[in-house]
Order: structure tokens, then C-alpha cells, then sequence
């Protein structure tokens, strides 16, 4: 139907290319057809849900179509989330639908209704908040407030960067930045990189603020829990918030305070469209609140150490562990001059193994880590060298144990352990390679009598699984865990002492340039797991490469040294955060197809893009064939992030794009594979 209503509203639909679709408010719908409602629209012959962003009263489309219903009674979105889901959409080369869509509470998608406003809790007053307990703090710790809670009370935008080594007392100050902002009668949010993360995090909160007070928002929660959770929050009851990236749309209103620990994290950027990094986000939705950002790490990333050392953000530096405490001495051990079992290098060096030995008999803890998952990492044909691969992915699969399975880590397709080779029939198939659950056999195997578990995402797949590891840990009930970076990042057991990381090389054999600083930040983040109580904490550390810079700069706890290595290289190649990046990836069933649609795209963009910016490609990616598409790549480097923006949306629009062909944009890739 077409309306002759004077009253038109902006909605955005969750497809890509157009951003928004104008339709007519019929008269009896215009009070509730309002910014940040959802709407059932006709779109071609379809019935969609999408969401308004604006009204006017003008339209320049001839015929408008009505909106036929509005689903909520109040906005799901206020303006400061429509705003930064606007700046998602344009920054990162998607439509403002898909990036509205990442906003909505899952429980409420697909125009499922079940809102209604409710009356919670206000906010308190300035003065009327409660008084939360104060910790003794150190002397860099006392420094570090006195800058960031001045900005605080004063309602004052800016962000912060605290550079604090592992143990430094980086929650504490978290902790009393938003006592600040809470005495304020404002709000706080906390992201934590993995959902591992979140009971002790929660713990930590709950004792400072109240179990009310606090909500958590992630993956692993039902649809029921996230709903509850999300409306506790919009209420104003929960002050606090806690969560993963996707807490970034959380409906907190007078937003004072918001922390992003273990900044660094890669998981922190979105895979899926819209493909935003959480820390630009957070800055972008403080800014739009006059609230005070807090970037924590003991490795910070080198885009947010540079935009530190140009002041375009604030330094904090917090260099000493708390109450005195040692950093705990690191050992390299070439596993070049390592022995060998039936052949074959042994997983565990000596060293190692007897320093888990005298942990075991100081009734201590230990912690493994191996950034692999699966018992070996590839199966192959001793006879005619064939290794057992994805059926979608250009990948070999990896062998799991428990389950007598290969897996594909990509694409998740699983297939039974053959008992002969597919390839020439022979029957002498060899496991190479090592996973975490090879590790933590070789443990079984070494230490019978401890009491040993595995922490990957195999293991804690099952809702609370993780709480469960976490909890039995922190009690003294699991002498030895094993795991794989979830491991890194942020576990504060004190009766930890011993740290081994089994291959301190697996990052460094990937095609990334941020590989180096991949592997340094892990092997630093694992080693300040160890002696972060009474007693002395060691690490040691198995490399095929101990003097890689990485590995050096990480075993003498040297952030400075590795950033200006890091930062040389970074520099003559002009990668971040000397440029900013965008990736176009062309993907096709067939292999001809991507690289022909991705040599004539490249071809546009290099009209498109003149002198603004450089284009690398087009060329296949490393792993070129994943879940049954062919991918080629083109790489856009500009100096200027709205240039890419600008050049990546002129080649789309300019370019005829296959019917064969899907595309994909990528704006600040994390990694170019």
C-alpha cells in the first residue's frame, strides 16, 4: 500500500549495501513511530522487521510503502546507541542495519516482543551513593588515580591508557575509578577479553559494589538470562556492568566510566559483520557521554602504545607488582638441544618436568600452556606423504583423542580417524604435532598421582564450564592445568608458582605480521600467572627460536625494548600503526572466478583510490579455501581511515560484482590471512 501520510520515518534493515529504506507513517502509527522502535515493514515481498533511526517530513522517493506495524512501546536504541551504530556502520564499510542488528538483544530479534517499560530503580543522585571500601594502594596506583578521577567527577571525556605489569594493581584502580563515577550517579562498564574471565572478575565487583548492583553480559548466557540481564540494565538497577565485546550496546544510561582490561586482545575485534574493534567503540560511545575511558594492560597493544606517545592519549604507567612482589624469573630452554623419545622430540624438556615435580612437592600449582587444541596437530601417510585434509578448507585436520575424531578448527567439520591412508591404501599412518590434550596425557603419564585438568574450548563448551575449571582451581582442587590462551589472561591464583609454556614458536610460524607481537604478549601475559602470592613464581619457556626478539624481549619482562623493534618493523613496511588497513576478500565455489572477480576489483579500486592510498594484490589468501569458498584478497593501506572508508564504498558501487561472487570488507584487519 501507498500512503499519502505527510510523515516519513528512516528505517534500517539488516542487509547489506543501502543503509536505510524510507517509509510513509500511517496517521494512527506516527505517536509510537519514533527513533529506536522496531517496525514489521513490506520489503519487495517480504514482511521484515526493521528499525527506525529517523522521522521527517519529507521523503524523496515518489512512492513511499507504509510501515504496518510498530513493535515496541518504547525505543530499544537510545540516541547515543544510534549514534554509534551509525559511526559502526560508516567506519567499518557495512550498511547501519547490520550494525543495528548487533545492537538488539538477542532475545528481541526477528520482531520477538516481550518489552514492556518497566519501572526500576533510579539512578542516585550525586551524594547519595553508597560508600564502597577502600584498599590500601601503592604508591603508582594512588599516582594513577589522581589523574583519571579527577576526569571522572568532573564529567570530563578522555582516555587513558594503564600500562601496568602483570600483578601491578591494574583492578584496584578499575575498581576505585568507578566508585567515582558510581558516587557520581553515573554508570560503568567492564570488558573482560574471555567469558573465562568473568567469574573471577564478577567476584571481585560483587565485593566491592553489591550482587544489585552488578550485571554481566556474554555469550554463554541463555536467552532468558541475557533478557533479564538486559532489562536490569535499562532499568538502572545494574550500575555495573560486566561483559564481553557485545556489552558495548548495553542500554546503560548517564554512562560515566568505561574499562577495557587486557586491551590487546584479538577478541576484542569482531569477525562477523558489523566487523568493529571494541576499543575504537568504547571511545567512540564515551565520547558521546562525556565518560572517561581506561585501556589496562601489561602488553599493550602498539596502536594504543603510539597513540600514547604521539598524547593522543594519557600514559599510565604502574611498574612495580604490588606489595612488593617479585617478578618471577624466566628460563629459555632450546629445545634444539632437548632430548629426544623413539625420534621425536619430547614434549616435555627436563627442566620443565622437574620443575612441575618440586611444584608438586611444595603442594603448589602449576600452569601449561600450548596455544593448540586436539592431541596431534596432523596426520600423514609414512608411505606416500599424504596428510589427512578439510573437506572445505585448505587445512590438514586435527586428530582428538577423547572423541577418535579430525576436526577442522575452521569450519568445525568432523570426520572418523582413518584406518588406512586415502590416499595409496597404506596402513602406517603417523600423528605429528601436539595439542593440549596430548599435554595433558604426557602429564597423566609423568604425574600419576596429580590431580590434573585441561581448560580449552573442547573442555568448557557446557554452560558454567568455565566457572567450574576457575573455581576448582582457585580452591587447590586441580594441581596442574592445562590450557590454551584463555589461560593468559587475567587468572589470579596465588598458589601458582610454576609456568611452563610448551611451544613459545606456535604464533611465530603463522603468516601475520602481528605475529611477534602475538607471541610476545602471550608468552608475558602466561608468565605473570606465576607468583602473584607469597611465594617466588618461575616460568620456563620451550623455543626452537630463543633468540627471537619476541621470546627475548618477553623472558626480560621488556615492553619497551620490544616496542621499538617491533615498531622498526612495522614502520619500513608501513603497516599499523604507521597506516591504517581495509581488506576486500572476493570468494567464489571456484577458484577462477575469485581471482578474475578480484584482479577486476582491484583494477576499480586502484581508479577509485588514486593518490590516497596504497593497494596490495590482488592474491589468494593463506589459507584459500575455507568452508567450501575460495578466497582472494585485495589490501587497501591509507594514512587516513575515512579515506579507506571512501575508497572501499566508491570501488563497491562503481564495480560490477559477479553473481558468483560474494565480498567482504575488513576496515583495521587484525590479521591479513
Amino acid at each position: 500500500m501507498v500512503s499519502t501520510s505527510t510523515c516519513f520515518a528512516q528505517v534500517a534493515v539488516n542487509i547489506p549495501g543501502k543503509d536505510v529504506f524510507d517509509y510513509a507513517v500511517p496517521r494512527h502509527l506516527q505517536s509510537a513511530a519514533v527513533p529506536g522502535v522496531r517496525v514489521w515493514i513490506p520489503f519487495g515481498t517480504r514482511r521484515i522487521v526493521g528499525l527506525i533511526v529517523g522521522v521527517s517530513d519529507r521523503t524523496v522517493v515518489s512512492r513511499c510503502r507504509d510501515i504496518e506495524a510498530v513493535i515496541d512501546e518504547t525505543p530499544l536504541l537510545s540516541p547515543a546507541l544510534l549514534a554509534m551504530t551509525r559511526w559502526i556502520a560508516e567506519y567499518y564499510c557495512c550498511s547501519w542495519g547490520e550494525a543495528v542488528e548487533a545492537a538488539i538483544p538477542a532475545p528481541l530479534k526477528d520482531g520477538r516482543t516481550g518489552l514492556r517499560a518497566r519501572a526500576g530503580p533510579p539512578l542516585p543522585e550525586p551524594g547519595n551513593s553508597r560508600t564502597f571500601p577502600r584498599a590500601e594502594l601503592s604508591l603508582h596506583q594512588d599516582d594513577a588515580l589522581a589523574v583519571i578521577q579527577p576526569c571522572v567527577q568532573q564529567r570530563r571525556h578522555a582516555v587513558f591508557l594503564l600500562h601496568g605489569i602483570t600483578a601491578s594493581g591494574k583492578t584496584e584502580v578499575y575498581l576505585q575509578a568507578m566508585a567515582a563515577a558510581l558516587a557520581q550517579g553515573r554508570t560503568a562498564l567492564m570488558f573482560v577479553p574471555e567469558i573465562a574471565l568473568t567469574p573471577q572478575t564478577m567476584d571481585q565487583f560483587i565485593a566491592r559494589f553489591g550482587a544489585d548492583a552488578v550485571a554481566v553480559i556474554h555469550s554463554r548466557l541463555s536467552a532468558g538470562e541475557k533478557f533479564t540481564q538486559w532489562q536490569r540494565i535499562r532499568s538502572g538497577q545494574a550500575r555495573v556492568v560486566i561483559g564481553a565485546r557485545s556489552a558495548v550496546f548495553s542500554p546503560l544510561e548517564r554512562l560515566g566510566l568505561i574499562v577495557v582490561d587486557e586491551e590487546h586482545e584479538n577478541t576484542y575485534k569482531q569477525e562477523d559483520v558489523p566487523r568493529y574493534h571494541l576499543v575504537p567503540a568504547a571511545i567512540r560511545r564515551a565520547e558521546e557521554a562525556a565518560a572517561v575511558v581506561i585501556l589496562g594492560s601489561a602488553t599493550p597493544s602498539l596502536e594504543s602504545m603510539y597513540a600514547a606517545r604521539q598524547d593522543k592519549i594519557t600514559l599510565i604507567e604502574l611498574p612495580e607488582r604490588v606489595d612488593g612482589r617479585e617478578l618471577p624469573s624466566v628460563q629459555v630452554i632450546d629445545m634444539r638441544q632437548q632430548r629426544r623419545v623413539n625420534g621425536r622430540p619430547a614434549i616435555f624438556s627436563k627442566p620443565l618436568e622437574d620443575a612441575v615435580r618440586q611444584c608438586l612437592g611444595r603442594r603448589e600449582q602449576s600452569m601449561i600452556f600450548l596455544n593448540r587444541r586436539g592431541f596431534a596437530t596432523f596426520i600423514s601417510c609414512r608411505a606416500c606423504g599424504h596428510v589427512v585434509q578439510c573437506a572445505h578448507c585448505s587445512i590438514a585436520l586435527v586428530y582428538h583423542a577423547a572423541s577418535q575424531q579430525l576436526r577442522c578448527h575452521h569450519c568445525g567439520f568432523v570426520q572418523e580417524k582413518p584406518q588406512a591412508c586415502p590416499a595409496c591404501a597404506g596402513d602406517y599412518l603417523i600423528y605429528q604435532g601436539a595439542g593440549t590434550e596430548k599435554v595433558e596425557s604426557e602429564l597423566h603419564r609423568l604425574f600419576p598421582e596429580a590431580r590434573i585438568r585441561r581448560m580449552d574450548s573442547d573442555t568448557v563448551r557446557r554452560k558454567n564450564a568455565h566457572a567450574d575449571v576457575f573455581y576448582a582451581f582457585k580452591n587447590h582442587e586441580i594441581d596442574i592445568l592445562v590450557g590454551t590462551q584463555m589461560l593468559a589472561k587475567g587468572f589470579d591464583i596465588p598458589k601458582v608458582t610454576v609456568v611452563g609454556v610448551v611451544a613459545a614458536d606456535v604464533a611465530l610460524n603463522l603468516p601475520d605480521f602481528r605475529a611477534a607481537e602475538r607471541t610476545f604478549g602471550l608468552i608475558t601475559q602466561v608468565a605473570g600467572r606465576a607468583g602473584r602470592g607469597k611465594h617466588p613464581g618461575r616460568v620456563l619457556v620451550q623455543t626452537y627460536t630463543p633468540e627471537h626478539y619476541a621470546i627475548q624481549c618477553a623472558v626480560h619482562h621488556d615492553y619497551a625494548g620490544f616496542y621499538a623493534q617491533e615498531m622498526a618493523f612495522r614502520r619500513q613496511l608501513l603497516l599499523p600503526p604507521y597506516a591504517h588497513l581495509a581488506g576486500i576478500t572476493v570468494r567464489a565455489k571456484q577458484e577462477s572466478p575469485a581471482a578474475d572477480a578480484a584482479r577486476s576489483l582491484f583494477a576499480r579500486a586502484e581508479r577509485c583510490a588514486g593518490e590516497r592510498a596504497r593497494l596490495l594484490g590482488p592474491a589468494p589468501l593463506p589459507l584459500v579455501k575455507l568452508r567450501g569458498w575460495y578466497r582472494w584478497a585485495i589490501l587497501i593501506k591509507s594514512e587516513r581511515p575515512e579515506w579507506l572508508s571512501s575508497i572501499v564504498r566508491e570501488s563497491l558501487a562503481a564495480w560490477k560484482r559477479p553473481s558468483t561472487v560474494k565480498i567482504s570488507v575488513d576496515v583495521d584487519p587484525l590479521t591479513l590471512s
